[in-house]
């Protein structure tokens, strides 16, 4: 069975790896679909080159997964790409990511399902109660930006072991059960179509900026939102060695716990509290503490993020101290990179022994702490200066050929000529030796 399983995946896999190197779009995410219930679906289902199957359609391609006799149902998520199949397999290249968006809620109000949210990759069986229908979401690791594309095959490659793992123990058990694959946002990938030949770069070309996939988060006092935080990703790694991701359980899912942010006119806290984020760690608390004052050299009121703290199982307490991540207080704040490294553009200072411990990567920040309007981010100030280093090799390289222009320049009008010729017909030139 195991080799059957194995010699069905191959096709589908690969036909999938075409499917997201030809991707050009960035509104939609491949989905697959599959079963160890051979009837599940039909594998006929043809959909035409280019079509982006909608929420509604979804709904109608979904329904086998709610009439079927075992009514356990996974769910792996992973934040851009996907790759698996089995027997029973539904492929569909394009749907739309307003449908995947809001998969889980779907899914949670189309039966009465027991849902169950497996945060620790590393376990090698799932807690499945037959007796009644069961929803379990498996968050799987995510692609960190930047990779080369060994790393990320390497990535890949270990998200496929733990949906092997988890599937297989099930088959073992005799436990039917239907699965769902999909990404939470479309990867950012260039064309790249081999066979057709290489996508020549242009220059000062650049890569289309995606938009946001998801919600910020959002903290309210009321009926009015206080504090807007966003990043694309939003990554901590513990004794330089253990890797926690909470982008997924802070935006997507929102499995962390704000209730204990503050906002006021003059002093804002973000609290976000994580329940169980890796094995090891029974909680953790991070929380972003930010001000506004009024400076009166620029007359006018300033927000700032002045430190974060990090709170591990409620004694071990880490302080960093903020530097450069201030905006005017009617504006957000927005920085690419924001993090402990140094070539990072806002970092983040450790400021006490337990700080050292931890590595903190924050992709696309955008906070706001005061004066929300609309519910919505203000205009963003960007962390970036106006003299960027392009700027400045550029202003001090003119300085030189300007300066090498005004010295030939100097030279040429150093120039002189004689103030007597010699006459070949006259008598010869007696130049004196005092002249």
């Amino acid at each position: 069975m195991t080799q059957l399983y194995s010699a069905a995946a191959a096709p589908l896999v690969c036909t999938l790896a075409v499917l997201f190197k030809m991707s050009l779009s960035v509104d939609h995410v491949p989905m697959l679909l599959w079963s160890t219930q051979r009837s599940q679906w039909n594998p006929d289902t043809a959909l035409h080159e280019g079509h982006i199957v909608s929420a509604q359609e979804l709904t109608v391609l979904l329904q086998p997964v709610f009439t079927q006799n075992s009514r356990n149902l996974i769910l792996f998520l992973h934040d851009t790409e996907i790759l698996q199949s089995s027997p029973s397999s539904l492929v569909l290249p394009a749907v739309d990511c307003e449908a995947t968006k809001y998969l889980l809620s779907f899914l949670q109000e189309s039966g009465d399902w027991k849902l169950t949210n497996v945060t620790n990759l590393g376990v090698s069986q799932l807690e499945v109660n037959t007796s009644e229908p069961n929803l379990l979401v498996v968050q799987l690791q995510p692609l960190v930006s930047g990779l080369n594309e060994i790393s990320t095959l390497e990535a890949v490659a270990e998200n496929e072991k733990i949906i092997g793992r988890l599937t297989m123990d099930l088959q073992e058990r005799g436990i039917h059960f239907s699965v769902i694959y999909t990404a939470v946002r479309p990867s950012r990938i260039s064309r790249r179509i081999d066979v057709v030949g290489e996508l020549r770069r242009q220059l000062m070309a650049t890569e289309e900026e995606d938009s946001l996939s998801y919600p910020p988060l959002n903290v309210t006092t009321g009926n009015d939102i206080c504090i807007l935080f966003y990043a694309s990703n939003f990554s901590l790694k513990a004794n330089s060695s253990v890797l926690i991701d909470l982008t997924n359980a802070t935006f997507v899912m929102q499995n962390v716990d704000i209730s204990s942010s503050e906002c006021s006119d003059i002093n804002t806290t973000l609290s976000l509290k994580y329940t169980k984020p890796v094995n090891g760690i029974s909680s953790l608390e991070i929380r972003f503490l930010m001000t506004n004052k009024f400076y009166g050299g620029s007359a006018r009121n300033w927000s700032t993020l002045d430190s974060v703290e990090i709170v591990q199982d409620g004694e071990k307490f880490a302080k960093f101290n903020v530097s450069v991540i201030s905006a005017p207080a009617e504006y957000s704040f927005h920085c690419q990179l924001v993090g402990t490294s140094n070539l990072y553009p806002a970092r983040l200072i450790p400021s006490n022994n337990e700080a050292k411990n931890w590595d903190v990567f924050i992709s696309k920040l955008q906070i706001q702490g005061f004066n929300i309007e609309n519910n919505q981010f203000s205009y963003a100030s960007d962390c970036t200066g106006f003299f960027t280093p392009g700027i400045w090799m550029g202003l001090v390289t003119s300085i030189i050929l300007l300066w090498i222009l005004a010295y030939g320049i100097h030279m040429i009008m150093q120039l002189t000529t004689n103030s007597r010729f010699d006459d070949p017909k006259g008598a010869a030139l007696s130049v004196p030796q005092t002249e």
